[in-house]
């Protein structure tokens, strides 16, 4: 049995990979999507199920207002005295000198909760864990962060230790114990005791194709004790471009009942147009970082090696003593919009899914108008990620606009900068309802249609909409009776909605391309939209 990497493919960034029993989680990060932090669960390493999100209330995570990658980075999942513990930063500042945020934990005897309210820990810098050391003592370990313009913004590994009596920190016993290796930018620590050692598994070089994991070690958590491996780093991509996985570095290690050992990475997929070099930019990565794992084994000296080299590969040996795991697919998806609440693979942005937004049940689900999918506070958007190349997805909609200024339809979405949708909406002039497709490119607003927006005949109650993403580009469709689809000729470059196109002007560039359901009514008076019979079906891949 082989492991096929990613094996959590679309948006699945930051995993957090524990074992507790003969189960494995993995807990990713969710930035500005509630609900917060996405987990998967498997007993083989194989097949994942998606378990519901231990972050489900506004008081576990306010993230109204939050810029785009901003929220929760890089949770932390771990399991100690009997109950699960998740540490997750909120981040509310992306750009600039300063990342405000706000390190925070909560706990729950089953993973899939309840989770308790959150102790508010400290911020001093992002991407925190939590180690549990043999002795009882406990240990929050993060990247530090420094806004001085004369100093390197990435300032080492900060331990301090949690007082479990109290459930706070000790901010006397704060130290730095690794400063990172050459490559800088040392962040997404992992501490675990292994044969008498701490082993540090720290992030490096940043989220792109310079990305990888480095390990130190100390036999003391003392401060500045830590050594670098000879052979560091232990992971990366950044020179082997023509690999299947790219962007290997952040994440976390596990070990299985039999002492086998597997390390869950962060990776990406990109692609180019064919007119582009394969090299230099390396490539588009529209479904953002994924999750991968490999295959860990030790030297003689005690260090830990990729096997197969520190590319990675694309297909793993699972665990010998792994429990064959029987998992519907959760590629693809079909919503009929029967049931009260919302299927897990939708999100929202920033807040949960409430009577404000709309309601879903008794197969339609309703969006009350709210802001542009340029706003941050009040916005009616349900999404799903992207998890493929090439998909189709459709849906039926119902809605009567009375002004142009009242829009409802099927997007793709990356962030609040870069999205377009296919929308009914209202023409004045023509005193009809027309179909019409635009693209918010960073800050310019297009209408493709115009004047020629497709006018919907008096007597169709609803239409249907459909997007044909095809890796390098995308379209368009409408129906007016499911079953006769014409095109928009309007092809639109999937690069638009990829973490290394919105890098080149934003400094947030974290998550990845989702196709979703919104309703906007900039007028203020919340004209509602019914949509029903969403599907998302996966095509042939051509990565």
């Amino acid at each position: 049995m082989k492991i096929s990497n990613p094996v959590l493919p679309g948006f699945n960034a930051d995993p957090s990979m524990i074992r507790v029993g003969d189960t494995y989680y993995i807990a990713n990060s969710t930035f500005e999507w509630f609900p917060g932090v996405r987990l998967h669960e498997s007993q083989d390493m194989i097949h994942w199920s998606l378990i519901p999100s231990p972050l489900t209330r506004p008081e576990q995570i306010d993230m109204r207002g939050v810029p785009s990658s901003g929220g929760v980075w890089a949770p932390d999942l771990s399991y100690a005295d009997g109950k699960f513990w998740l540490v997750y930063s909120n981040i509310s500042m992306v750009d600039g000198a300063f990342k405000d945020g706000t390190n925070y934990l909560v706990t729950a005897e089953d993973i899939r909760g309840p989770w308790s309210d959150p102790i508010r820990l400290n911020f001093t810098g992002f991407d925190a864990s939590l180690f549990h050391d043999d002795d009882g003592r406990k240990y929050l370990v993060q990247q530090t962060w420094d806004f001085r313009e004369y100093h390197h913004p990435f300032d080492g590994i900060t331990l301090t230790e949690f007082d479990t009596s109290t459930m706070t920190l000790k901010p006397e016993t704060a130290r730095t114990i690794w400063r990172g290796t050459k490559a800088k930018l040392v962040e997404g620590p992992h501490l675990y005791k292994i044969n008498g050692y701490y082993y540090l598994f720290c992030a490096e070089g940043g989220t792109v194709y310079t990305h990888q994991e480095s390990v130190a070690r100390s036999q003391t958590l003392e401060a500045m004790s830590f050594e670098g491996m000879p052979s560091n780093p232990f992971i990366t991509n950044f020179d082997t471009p023509d690999s299947y996985l790219q962007k290997q570095g952040h994440g976390a290690l596990v070990n299985t009942p039999s002492g086998q050992w597997y390390y869950a990475s962060l990776c990406a997929r990109p692609w180019h147009h064919d007119n582009e070099p394969a090299y230099d930019p390396r490539g588009w990565s529209t479904l953002g970082r994924e999750t991968s794992i490999q295959q860990v084994e030790w030297d003689d000296d005690g260090w830990p090696y990729i096997v197969g080299g520190h590319g990675g590969q694309r297909y793993v040996d699972a665990p010998r003593d792994g429990i064959a795991t029987d998992v519907p697919s959760h590629h693809n998806q079909h919503d009929e919009f029967d049931s009260h609440k919302l299927d897990l693979n939708w999100n929202t942005l920033r807040v949960p899914f409430t009577e404000k937004m709309g309601h879903v049940g008794d197969g339609e689900l309703v969006l009350h108008g709210q802001g542009s999918l340029r706003n941050l506070f009040d916005l009616s958007l349900v999404a799903r990620r992207w998890q493929a190349f090439n998909f189709d997805s459709h849906v039926y909609l119902e809605f009567n606009p009375t002004t142009y200024m009242a829009m409802a339809g099927l997007t793709n979405y990356y962030n609040d900068f870069c999205w377009s949708w296919i929308y009914v909406t209202w023409d004045e002039k023509r005193e009809c309802r027309v179909i019409d497709v635009a693209q918010n490119n960073r800050q310019t607003y297009t209408t493709f249609l115009q004047d020629k927006a497709i006018a919907i005949p008096d007597g169709i109650s609803g239409v249907w909409l459909k997007t044909k993403v095809r890796t390098q580009s995308y379209t368009y469709e409408y129906s007016f009776d499911g079953e006769n689809w014409h095109e928009i000729p309007v092809q639109l470059d999937a690069a638009l909605l990829s973490d290394e196109y919105v890098n080149q002007t934003y400094g947030g560039f974290f998550t990845g391309a989702f196709v979703g359901l919104a309703c906007v009514d900039v007028s203020g008076y919340r004209a509602d939209a019914r949509f029903k019979h969403f599907d998302y079906k996966e095509q042939n891949d051509t990565l």
